[in-house]
């Protein structure tokens, strides 16, 4: 599968928000926290580090926490990815979520990002661990967000349909080498792909239902 890749700037995507790319997006290179981007091979370990994850993070939330899926890249298996485990945390109110939600997850060791708003509207953002690449990534977000549909139905696309984890591997990986520690111009990069592949996940689904 050959994909013409063209550069376009979008909200981010997961698993590749950079620390520069808020206030000074518009005239400053995003940088990929404190080194070059580095994609590796799949590790079958990402799901248990995930499952982990996600059960710190019901105890905290309880009952507000509907739903957690795991997300991005180390959700498909065989995909190569920045080692960042991307959990979807499904609520009932992103409102109600600022007031019960932001403490609970920052004593887990998670860092809120509030700034991040404007590119990602109806949704709490998180990040976890040391600049570049970080260790997790948690976006919280309502069950009705058209990004939660998105998000999940890409990934499943792709754990179905192994010669697109193979083409959007070799992608990633180019980009990766060519981008150094833009990670805004890795993101950019993808955006084709990206945006092909879940049109085309949705009719698939639409067929196999």
């Amino acid at each position: 599968m050959l994909v013409k890749l063209r550069s376009r700037r979008l909200p981010p995507a997961l698993e590749e928000i950079g620390p520069d790319s808020v206030d000074n997006r518009e005239t400053t290179v995003e940088k990929y926290g404190t080194s070059s981007i580095v994609v590796c091979d799949y590790d079958p370990g990402w799901p248990a580090l995930f499952e982990k994850e996600s059960a710190s993070i019901k105890n905290a939330l309880g009952s507000f926490a509907l739903t957690i899926e795991h997300a991005g890249s180390t959700a498909v298996p065989g995909l190569p990815s920045k080692p960042i485990i991307d959990l979807l945390v499904g609520v009932p109110s992103v409102e109600g979520a600022k007031q019960r939600c932001i403490g609970p997850i920052e004593e887990l060791g998670y860092a809120y990002m509030p700034a991040y708003a404007s590119w990602l509207p109806g949704e709490l953002f998180f990040r976890k661990g040391p600049p570049g690449p970080w260790t997790h990534h948690l976006h919280l977000m309502e069950l009705s967000n058209p990004r939660w549909d998105a998000l999940l139905v890409f990934r499943d696309y792709l754990r179905a349909h192994p010669e697109a984890v193979q083409a959007y591997g070799t992608i990633k990986r180019a980009l990766a080498a060519s981008s150094k520690d833009d990670i805004e111009a890795y993101r950019n990069g993808k955006t084709a792909f990206v945006e092909e592949t879940t049109a085309r996940a949705r009719a698939w689904r639409d067929r196999v239902k």
